[in-house]
């Protein structure tokens, strides 16, 4: 499948549920950097709707114990790739998606402002799928066909001893076609 990115930065075809945790971009020609992440809600459970709820400030801190702690949270990311491969987008790649937090790349301080966010539908103690490795390349090929992508890198570089994801079991072999 090929994905196409627009001017207005939505990927076709992927399913788009707008997040309100996102803001304008100073520049939206200074898209260099793509930061993958990895998420489940609750930990450890995949295929359920609380990354989504998380994403657009619609998660019920009643609805598990974990999310008490974090449904406050005002987070997003631009993309969101489930393990069956479904492609999401939140956020438009013009906008700024809060994804990064307090980080740095190659000097650079806020990530978010330059950085398109990909989560990946897993956890630091599982492997991801084919389908999850197969759409974060159609979608890194669009990216980069779009935007004057410089490099691809993980959460954890970013924001060392602070995040761990995408994890150890991400293979970064498979991340570029």
């Amino acid at each position: 499948m090929t994905i196409h990115i627009d001017a207005n930065g939505v990927a076709s075809p992927a399913r788009f549920i707008a997040s309100p945790h996102c803001d304008w971009r100073a520049r939206t020609d200074d898209i260099r950097l793509i930061v993958i992440h990895n998420i489940s809600l609750p930990p450890g459970q995949f295929g359920g709707n609380g990354v989504i709820e998380l994403f657009t400030g619609k998660l019920d801190a009643h609805a598990h114990p974990y999310y008490v702690q974090i449904s406050h949270l005002r987070v997003s990311a631009h993309f969101f790739i489930r393990r069956d491969g479904e492609l999401i987008q939140f956020v438009p790649c013009t906008k700024r998606a809060w994804h990064a937090g307090i980080s740095n790349w190659q000097g650079w301080e806020r990530c978010n402002d330059f950085s398109i966010g990909i989560e990946l539908e897993g956890d630091d103690s599982t492997p991801f799928t084919d389908a999850q490795y197969q759409r974060l390349q159609q979608l890194t090929v669009a990216l980069k066909r779009t935007y004057p992508i410089a490099a691809i890198t993980g959460h954890s570089d970013i924001a060392p001893g602070r995040k761990t994801d995408p994890g150890p079991y991400f293979d970064w072999k498979r991340c570029q076609p």
